[in-house]
């Protein structure tokens, strides 16, 4: 394998700010109401009426904290102060404390509960923004946050955190986090971004009640979560733990390996590392068995005898794929890993990045064609998953060879 700093790194930074993060500052400012745009489509214009959700905006703010962390620009602040106050402004509630799953076009309350996974990326965001700024009322409010998860959210009896709780924080049955989600009390997909959430509040606010929370939902997620059969996530979960879903998500599989581990080492516990990193290593092992097509590209999902039920590729298991392959073979030194991670962005170079309008396509089609009749920027399309994956790799390579 060549020497990746020379190939790779370069490619990735130009990427990240040539094409994600430029898109981003050029496109997505919504001048007229304020914040960002909910909706651009794929051909750029805008949908004007568009309700604007908190993950886009949450991750907005995580996006550029993070980019204006390593690469300090004043352009990249600026965008990440942005989300800042649009998020303290629009989506804060005044009357229950944290924040509305979404807002009108012109940020008036329109879906007032209060999605766990939401939060999650809130405390994410507010904890990178203060990484990046050192801003202690960002780091407070995260604090905050967490405390009122603790308090609503966290279930004492069997261990996790509900999917969702009315304004209010009193219970709710609308509970999925989307349509294509089951209405279920638990999922993997919620877990695994409150662990990414606390991992990151862990960096800069070690306290002991952070500190056996992590710990906990760690080992809750190695011990429930993940299949200890197939090394595959499990999806959904009744109360008590009991499976409801047997499907495979391939992208969340790689996802889950490195962010597992990342909170591991940021916690600090050598005995749970090394568990953890077993984990790990046999999760990202199934999804190159099983998940990669010959091009390279990693696929969605599929049902649990290994069945694709869905033939796209969508872009965000493709940012997550290059950085757990990397991740495994920093563990394991296993040359395959390496060339899994460098095919991964080979197939985003060719397939997934728009040269056209910039960003990076939905998805590409069984015959590599891109999809076209999804959004550009969306609920849930926003710059973390390709952002991230990008800074990541960069962090990563330069600490190989520093």
């Amino acid at each position: 394998m060549t020497n990746l700093n020379e190939t790779l790194l370069p490619q990735v930074e130009k990427e990240l700010k040539d094409n994600i993060l430029a898109f981003w500052m050029n496109h997505a400012l919504d001048e007229e109401n304020g914040g960002f745009r909910g909706e651009i489509r794929n051909d750029l214009s805008v949908v004007a009426d568009a309700h604007k959700s908190l993950v886009l905006n949450a991750r907005i703010l995580w996006t550029f904290s993070s980019a204006y962390r390593l690469f300090p620009d004043p352009a990249y602040r600026q965008m990440a102060e942005r989300a800042l106050g649009y998020l303290k402004e629009r989506f804060q509630d005044p009357v229950h404390g944290g924040f509305y799953w979404g807002v009108d076009a012109k940020g008036n309350p329109a879906e007032t509960k209060k999605q766990v996974y939401g939060q999650s990326f809130v405390i994410y965001a507010l904890s990178e923004w203060y990484r990046a700024t050192k801003d202690q009322a960002a780091l407070d409010e995260a604090v905050k946050l967490f405390e009122l998860l603790e308090k609503y959210a966290y279930d004492p009896v069997n261990k996790g955190y509900v999917e969702a709780l009315n304004r209010d924080w009193s219970p709710t049955e609308e509970l999925s986090l989307s349509g294509k989600d089951l209405n279920e009390p638990k999922s993997m997909n919620t877990h695994l971004h409150v662990l990414e959430g606390y991992t990151n509040l862990y960096r800069v606010w070690p306290s002991a009640a952070l500190q056996k929370t992590l710990k906990e939902l760690i080992e809750v997620t190695i011990q429930y979560i993940v299949d200890p059969k197939t090394a595959h996530f499990l999806l959904f979960f009744d109360e008590e733990w009991a499976i409801k879903s047997h499907h495979i998500s391939y992208g969340h599989d790689i996802e889950g390996s490195w962010l597992l581990v990342e909170a591991a080492e940021v916690l600090g516990n050598d005995e749970l590392t090394e568990r953890v990193k077993e984990v790990a290593i046999r999760m990202a092992e199934a999804t190159l068995q099983e998940g990669v097509d010959k091009d390279g590209g990693i696929w969605n999902e599929a049902s649990a005898d290994g069945t694709l039920l869905d033939p796209n590729k969508d872009w965000w298991p493709q940012a997550e794929a290059m950085v757990g392959f990397y991740n495994a073979y920093q563990m394991t030194e296993d040359t395959r890993f390496e060339d899994a991670a460098v095919r991964s962005w080979s197939f985003i170079d060719q397939y997934i990045a728009d040269r056209t309008n910039g960003e990076w396509y939905w998805g590409v089609t069984a015959d590599g064609k891109p999809v076209i009749d999804q959004s550009k920027v969306s609920a849930w399309k926003c710059p973390y998953h390709n952002g991230r994956a990008c800074m990541e790799m960069i962090e990563r390579l330069e600490k190989k060879h520093s």
